[in-house]
């Protein structure tokens, strides 16, 4: 329970009708959910807007409103609040309902395109491999301590956030590790939140179905280091060019990770195997579970975040040495005959290629490369012929199937990765729609030796098919297929 008035602490009102000395039990922007007491807050969304809603809010008991317009039914007894923006205000609102918990721990944001989970995830298992209360925040899982708490969104709503943040604090941690996505620094989600801390990881083709163009996905990624305080940090990956535009006009202190630029913490691959990478940053030699350049990348990060937040050196060091893959994420699993299959969460051009030329890499030219491969419906379709010519170009085999076809019929969606694929490629690629089977046939194509790639849903247990999700586990699928 809060007095109104603290809740709207910073919140610009424009116009207010009825009373301000009003209590309130909680916070919603569902009207579908408003409890009596709540203070509902009409967002403008991308698909719904919160404004046409109002009085069926009041009618569930709501006490009061904030809205961007005031509707045309104004209820006696209940408390409207106009402001400039609902979606601003409701992170503010958030805050301040749950007593501003980002200021009682140390946040630690991570966006980019690609890493977010793995950097966010390892930072979390390092820092309590070391002893510190921590939280984690990501795609995959949210994290209290080593209480899971079902993820639904790679950044979840403002409240969500800050009660998950009040709870971690209440529970002891000392610190979170967030993924901050581009939908949701656009949206306001982070708003009226203070991060101790931003890495940025790198800037690559995706979601431009969202955003009208890459440079409006750049400038909202920017965003989130434009808010930093000058007592945070700025950790960039220096061999993106994207990185330094990412802190033009950041106040917090610029520091860099490299595998190839001069940097602060740098980074060189010594040796690359199947189960693993042997590493060396600075001057110490460290190997890994995890495979491949892309997660040299997220090591070094892990280790410049953890030097920055005066971490010990060699307990660090040890401790990454143990870490195991994170859910999804070039996740390895041998089948009895010698077939490598590897699943991976890549569902875009640049992590694609990444994770097939860390195999290429690593597998004897000999041996096949057997990727199945799909791309999500309703999502960016700029992106299908370019993962599809990808495919082609670093596999010897390419399966195509469906991966999340939501709305839209899964062959469509073949048809257009099949349109980005040179004509002489093209002998290699199959289509096969029902993802069981195109991973079972890869498994039938490959000897002893080969590697099958399957990618694009990683952590994920289900597809979406014309609204409804089905439980579907490419690992399992893997795993069934190899005891049969």
């Amino acid at each position: 329970m809060k007095q109104l008035e603290d809740i709207l602490d910073k919140i610009r009102v424009l116009e207010i009708t009825g009373r301000k000395d009003v209590v309130i039990s909680g916070i919603c922007f569902d009207s579908r959910i408003v409890s009596p007491g709540d203070l509902f807050i009409a967002v403008r969304g991308t698909k719904t807007d919160g404004h046409n809603f109002i009085d069926s809010a009041v009618d569930m008991g709501c006490v009061a409103v904030v809205c961007e317009k005031l509707p045309a039914r104004i209820k006696q007894g209940t408390t409207y609040l106009r402001v400039e923006d609902s979606a601003k205000a409701l992170g503010m609102a958030a805050s301040n309902f749950y007593d501003a918990p980002s200021e009682r721990l140390i946040l630690i944001g991570i966006t980019g395109t690609n890493g977010k989970t793995t950097i966010a995830t390892l930072l979390y298992r390092l820092f309590r491999e070391m002893g510190h209360g921590a939280g984690l925040i990501s795609t995959i899982r949210n994290m209290i301590q080593d209480d899971p708490v079902a993820s639904t969104h790679t950044t979840p709503d403002a409240v969500s956030i800050n009660n998950l943040l009040s709870q971690m604090v209440q529970a002891g941690c000392e610190y979170c590790f967030m993924e901050v996505s581009s939908h949701a620094i656009s949206q306001h989600r982070i708003e009226g939140l203070s991060f101790s801390g931003g890495i940025f990881t790198n800037l690559t083709h995706d979601h431009l179905d969202y955003h009208t163009d890459f440079n409006d996905y750049l400038l909202t990624k920017k965003k989130f280091f434009d808010r930093l305080s000058d007592t945070a940090i700025a950790l960039i990956n220096a061999d993106d060019r994207n990185g330094k535009v990412m802190v033009q006009n950041t106040a917090a202190t610029i520091h860099t990770y490299a595998l190839r630029s001069v940097s602060d913490y740098k980074c060189k691959v010594l040796e690359s195997h199947l189960d693993g990478t042997l590493l060396k940053i600075g001057d110490h030699e460290l190997w890994t579970n995890l495979i491949g350049e892309f997660n040299a990348y997220n090591i070094v990060a892990v280790y410049g975040c953890a030097m920055l937040l005066v971490q010990e050196e060699e307990k660090v060091l040890t401790a990454l040495s143990s870490m195991s893959p994170v859910n999804g994420r070039a996740e390895t699993i041998i089948s009895g005959r010698g077939v490598t299959a590897i699943v991976d969460y890549a569902h875009t051009p640049d992590a694609l290629e990444n994770i097939l030329v860390t195999i290429r890499k690593i597998v004897n030219e000999k041996h096949k490369i057997i990727t199945v491969i799909g791309a999500g419906g309703d999502r960016d379709r700029k992106k299908r012929p370019l993962m599809g010519r990808i495919a082609a170009f670093n596999s010897n085999r390419v399966i195509l199937t469906s991966d999340n076809p939501r709305s839209e019929m899964p062959e469509e969606i073949i048809n257009d990765m099949r349109a980005g694929i040179d004509s002489q490629l093209t002998g290699k690629v199959i289509s096969i729609t029902n993802r069981r089977e195109a991973i079972r046939t890869a498994f039938m194509l490959a000897e002893k030796g080969d590697v099958i790639l399957v990618a694009g849903k990683g952590h994920e247990t289900y597809q979406e098919i014309k609204g409804k999700r089905i439980h579907f586990d490419d690992k399992e699928i893997i795993r069934d297929i190899i005891q049969q």
